[in-house]
């Protein structure tokens, strides 16, 4: 019998199995031609990243576009007050002490005859620079060190534990009031300072503990066998991947520092004046309470705004960088 000539299209289609592997390789040429690629990949059929998987979801998230718009405008406040508050926060008069609404001025006048709507507008700048100031050397601080204990181990990270144990035991607003007390400057620096010294401990315990999960992984063992270098692999393989709790515990810690902030200026010891602060309004008005309650009211919603606006932002992060809860 004279021999057939081999035909590839008529053997594949002849076999069930040879036609489902040609189509779903003709599908995969098509995924891939596909600029959004198959589900979990970016464009072009690259994998997506944790971070890219974060961005998607908090910008379908609700919560992180109103808290991110708050805290936008509270940025752009702080940065530019005279953009909606055109009056002194500093002139006062008497003649105007507790007076209520009137034109021009929305929010009244405080106890001393100042403009509350002006001193408020004006008080966000020495909040939100607390805030923001004390969160980066936070977590700058905190990150390193407890970073460095958790890859090296060993003696470096039982002396580092001992240490924060001890800043642990010291409460804050006491130690606000022993530290503070003693300084007679009106910038926000001791403040920042005095945040710093006593918030690193529990960023530490953090960056700490998610080093430790991290090194742990399989591609930092092929890095080590491959002869990279101790820097090497915590900066370019465990940081990137030990970041994200780090970076979420700051978040809602933020608005935690510019309580403590208003705290302590409420209590004497934060920010002086002449300096313009919600917590000196809210000290300064607490006596008058009962015949102008506008004049706390105001700076107090100011402040349960921003510290809202700040640990819903936070509460967003964790939710977009935390796997588990996808």
């Amino acid at each position: 019998m004279p021999e057939q000539p081999f035909e590839q299209d008529r053997a594949i289609a002849g076999t069930g199995m040879g036609g489902a592997m040609d189509l779903a390789a003709t599908e995969a040429e098509t995924l891939e031609r596909t600029p959004g690629g198959p589900l979990g990949t970016g464009p072009a059929g690259r994998p997506r990243s944790l971070w890219s998987d974060a961005w998607r979801d908090l910008r379908r998230n609700p919560v992180f576009i109103v808290s991110a718009l708050v805290i936008l405008f509270l940025v752009v406040i702080s940065v530019w007050p005279s953009l909606i508050a055109s009056g002194n926060p500093l002139k006062c008069d008497l003649a105007n002490a507790q007076e209520g609404s009137q034109p021009g001025h929305p929010f009244g006048y405080d106890g001393q005859g100042c403009d509350v709507y002006t001193r408020t507008v004006y008080g966000a700048r020495a909040s939100v620079t607390v805030g923001v100031c004390a969160t980066l050397g936070v977590a700058l601080f905190g990150s390193v060190l407890g970073g460095l204990a958790g890859f090296f181990g060993g003696g470096w990270d039982a002396i580092l534990s001992r240490i924060t144990d001890v800043f642990f035991a010291i409460p804050v607003v006491l130690g606000g009031l022993v530290l503070l007390s003693v300084v007679t400057s009106n910038t926000v620096w001791p403040v920042v300072g005095f945040m710093v010294l006593l918030g690193w401990p529990q960023i530490s315990r953090i960056a700490r503990g998610s080093v430790i999960t991290a090194k742990q992984n399989d591609y930092v063992q092929a890095a080590r066998a491959l002869g990279a270098s101790n820097s090497r692999i915590l900066l370019r393989h465990i940081a990137p991947n030990a970041v994200a709790p780090v970076i979420v515990v700051a978040t809602i810690a933020l608005g935690t520092y510019i309580a403590l902030e208003a705290t302590l200026s409420y209590l004497g010891v934060g920010l002086k004046p002449p300096s313009v602060s919600w917590g000196i309004d809210i000290s300064a008005a607490s006596p008058y309470i009962r015949n102008a309650p506008h004049a706390l009211l105001w700076p107090s919603g100011a402040l349960a705004l921003t510290v809202l606006a700040f640990i819903m932002l936070g509460d967003a992060v964790r939710d977009a960088l935390d796997p588990k809860l996808r």
